[in-house]
């Protein structure tokens, strides 16, 4: 199975706001290590966290950078733009464009192939200076 191939589409999904489409490639008993604030470890909770950050950001797009795949799982960098057009952690939107923000995610795929299991990081820092929620650039 190519799994490379298959977590590129997962985000082609995503950022074509098909979060229905992107869980046909997620199992069911699917564990999100480091999903979505409020939202439960689970395949409908991840679901959920994507449609609440398509209602936030309506045109994210995830660009794949880099993929890499070995036995069951891969691993790929991504990069995510979108503008703030809806309300997202309590903020309201700013109408501001983001940029560049940063990703990495590890999933773990099963016999059929899909997503079963999910850890990542995303430059959360990047993401809220950009919004104006945290000063940028050097403490002054």
């Amino acid at each position: 199975m190519d799994h490379a191939a298959t977590m590129r589409r997962t985000y082609e999904r995503i950022s074509a706001g098909d979060i229905d489409g992107f869980g046909d490639l997620v199992a069911d008993d699917f564990v999100d290590h480091q999903g979505g604030p409020g939202f439960p470890a689970t395949k409908e909770g991840t679901l959920d966290f994507f449609r609440s950050l398509r209602a936030s950001f309506p045109d994210m797009q995830m660009n794949v950078e880099d993929v890499i795949a070995d036995g069951d799982k891969a691993v790929a960098r991504v990069t995510v733009t979108g503008t703030h057009q809806g309300e997202f952690m309590g903020m309201p939107p700013t109408g501001t464009r983001v940029v560049g923000v940063a990703l990495i995610d590890i999933m773990r795929f099963d016999d059929d192939g899909l997503v079963c299991e999910h850890w990542g990081v995303s430059d959360m820092l990047s993401l809220m200076q950009q919004l104006g929620v945290v000063p940028a650039g050097a403490p002054s």
